[in-house]
C-alpha cells in the first residue's frame, strides 16, 4: 500500500465478504449484504475553506492583525505543568493500584494532554518571539511525554494546515489501512463499534505512528531532533535513577491515557471528523479549553495559525458573523461517545481533497 510502504507487498487486507462469509460458514448461518464494505473518505474538488475565510475576515476586521502575537505566559504554564508531574511521579510511588490509576487518569493524562497542546501552541511559534525559543520550551514540555516527539511533530502538523485533507499530504487524517481493519471489514453493528472502541483506546499509537509511516523523509535528521532524544532520554535516565521504574511508568501510562478514551482527547476527534453535512472543521467553545490552550477554538486556529491560544476567543468576538453559524462541538467526552456508537461515524469520516489548493 502507498499509505504503508513499510509493509510487505504480500500484506493484504481480508476483503469484507470474506470475513463474512467465514463467519456465517462456522455460526452455520447464511451471508447478509455488508453495508460497510463500501465506505470511504468524503471528497472535495474545492480548496480548504479557512484561507478564503481569512483573507474575508482581514478585509472587513483588520484590528485582527493586532491579536497576532506571541503568549509569554506559555512558558510558565509548561514549567508548572512540568513540575506538576514530576511531583505526582513521586507522590503515587506507594500508591495502591485503584488510586494510582485515578491519579493517572484524572490528573497525569490531563496535565500531559496539556503539555501535547502547549508543544502543538509552541510549533506555531507562539510562546516566544525566536523560532529557537519555541522549540526549547516545547522541548521542556516533552519531558514528562517520555518519547521525544516535539521536533518530528511541527513539520507534520504545518503539512496539516497548509494542505488540510490533501491525501497522503495531511497526515492527520486516517490511513486506508485503518479505515479497512475498522470499517469496510465489519460485519455487524457490534462489530464495527467495538473495533470503534478499541481504535479509541489506542488512538495515541495511530495518532503518532501513522505520519512516519505515511511520509518517513518528511523530518530531517539534524541538530534539533538528536537534541529532542537526548534531552528526553536523559531525562528519563535521571527520573528512573531517582524514583526507580514506578516513577517513569506514571509518566507513561500519563501519555497513554491522555491520548485515549479521555475527556480532553476528544478534540482528536471533534476538530475535523465529519459529523453534521460537509463541514470539515469544527470548534468547541466548552470549558475543557481552558486545560488545552483554547484548541478547541479550532475554526479560528485555522483561519489564523498566527494568533496564540489566549486571543483566540477574541477571533470569535471580533467576527462573530464568520464563527455563529457554523456547525459545533458541544461535548470532547460527548463526541468520543459519538464516534463509537453513531455507526454513520468512522475513520473514513473526513475530507479529502485530491490536489493542492491554487
Amino acid at each position: 500500500s502507498s499509505y504503508f510502504p513499510l509493509l510487505p507487498e504480500s500484506f493484504a487486507i481480508p476483503r469484507a465478504e470474506e470475513v463474512r462469509a467465514d463467519f456465517a460458514d462456522k455460526m452455520g448461518v447464511a451471508t447478509a449484504p455488508n453495508v460497510y464494505e463500501e465506505r470511504h473518505y468524503a471528497v472535495s474538488k474545492e480548496p480548504e475553506p479557512h484561507s478564503i475565510r481569512r483573507g474575508e475576515i482581514l478585509k472587513k476586521h483588520p484590528e485582527i492583525k493586532a491579536l497576532m502575537t506571541h503568549e509569554w505566559r506559555t512558558k510558565y504554564i509548561v514549567a508548572s505543568t512540568v513540575a506538576l508531574q514530576v511531583f505526582m511521579a513521586w507522590l503515587t510511588l506507594q500508591w495502591r493500584w485503584p488510586a494510582y490509576l485515578a491519579a493517572v487518569y484524572i490528573v497525569g493524562a490531563t496535565a500531559n494532554h496539556s503539555l501535547f497542546l502547549a508543544i502543538h501552541e509552541l510549533s506555531h511559534n507562539l510562546g516566544a518571539k525566536k523560532t529557537e525559543h519555541n522549540k526549547l520550551i516545547a522541548m521542556l514540555g516533552n519531558l514528562p511525554i517520555g518519547i521525544a516527539y516535539c521536533i518530528t511533530f511541527k513539520p507534520y502538523h504545518m503539512e496539516h494546515h497548509r494542505y488540510q485533507g490533501l491525501d497522503q499530504v495531511d497526515t492527520d487524517i486516517p490511513s486506508v489501512l485503518e479505515g479497512k481493519l475498522i470499517t469496510n471489514t465489519a460485519f455487524s453493528y457490534f462489530d464495527h463499534t467495538l473495533r470503534k472502541a478499541v481504535f479509541m483506546f489506542f488512538q495515541i499509537f495511530a495518532y503518532a505512528l501513522r505520519p512516519m509511516m505515511i511520509k518517513p523523509g518528511l523530518v530531517p535528521l539534524d541538530s534539533w531532533l538528536v537534541l529532542n532524544w537526548l534531552t528526553i532520554l536523559t531525562f528519563d535516565g535521571l527520573l528512573i535513577m531517582w524514583l526507580g521504574p514506578g516513577g517513569f511508568l506514571y509518566l507513561l501510562l500519563s501519555t497513554f491515557f491522555a491520548g485515549s478514551i479521555h475527556p480532553t482527547a476528544g478534540h482528536f476527534i471533534a476538530e475535523h471528523y465529519i459529523t453534521e453535512g460537509d463541514a470539515e472543521t469544527y470548534s468547541y467553545y466548552g470549558p475543557l479549553n481552558r486545560l488545552a490552550y483554547n484548541v478547541g477554538y479550532h475554526n479560528e486556529h485555522h483561519d489564523f495559525p498566527n494568533i496564540p491560544w489566549s486571543n483566540l476567543p477574541k477571533v470569535t468576538e471580533i467576527a462573530p458573523e464568520y464563527y455563529d453559524d457554523l456547525p459545533q462541538c458541544k461535548s470532547w467526552p460527548g463526541v468520543i461517545l459519538r464516534f463509537i456508537f453513531d455507526d454513520s461515524i468512522s475513520p473514513f469520516s473526513r475530507m479529502k481533497r485530491v490536489q493542492k489548493a491554487e
